[in-house]
């Protein structure tokens, strides 16, 4: 079931925390009609107006309401139902503002939420950059290390071949005498 007002469920956790961080700078806006209980009532009734419940039991009703009437068990609006017509211009000219109030109230729910998704898209974003350059580092470093061992490991060979040269006319000047 929706929530009937502009806060974030309160998160139990370190991880429900993290994961409504971008939706916290939005938690001190009201909706344009107010959280008062008037506007939160307003709005659930509203959403009330949708359901299947409530076109289920207005069916059934008025069904009770003209069978009443045309068997005479209780004649209070006759053939005409102009009581009838009456309660229904008067439901449809509550309905249509309470309607567009909810739809404003969702709106401004929406957009906040838009706007928090947008940031949580963007530090995503900045912190996929943040890994890449990191990796674009570390690769780089890699190579530069790779290039430095390759170095060391031709000076050692070169260093290694002097050393056995050098033993070998050593050894080759200690059997001529």
């Amino acid at each position: 079931m929706p929530d009937s007002d502009n806060t974030v469920p309160a998160p139990t956790s370190f991880i429900g925390r993290r994961f409504y961080r971008f939706h916290a700078p939005h938690l001190h806006l009201t909706s344009v009609f107010g959280d008062d209980w008037f506007a939160l009532k307003a709005e659930a009734f509203a959403r009330f107006f949708g359901t299947p419940v409530f076109l289920i039991s207005q069916t059934l009703l008025v069904g009770l309401w003209i069978l009443v009437n045309i068997a005479g068990f209780w004649k209070f609006d006759e053939y005409p139902f102009i009581l009838l017509n009456l309660a229904f211009s008067l439901q449809a000219a509550y309905a249509a503002p309470l309607i567009l109030l909810a739809q404003t109230r969702q709106a401004d729910r929406d957009k906040c939420h838009a706007q928090a998704d947008a940031e949580h898209r963007e530090d995503l974003h900045r912190a996929s950059e943040e890994r890449q350059a990191v990796a674009s580092a570390q690769t780089t470093l890699l190579v530069d290390m790779l290039q430095q061992n390759t170095q060391l490991t031709e000076t050692v060979k070169a260093l290694a071949e002097r050393v056995e040269a050098l033993t070998n006319d050593l050894h080759a000047q200690l059997i001529r005498p």
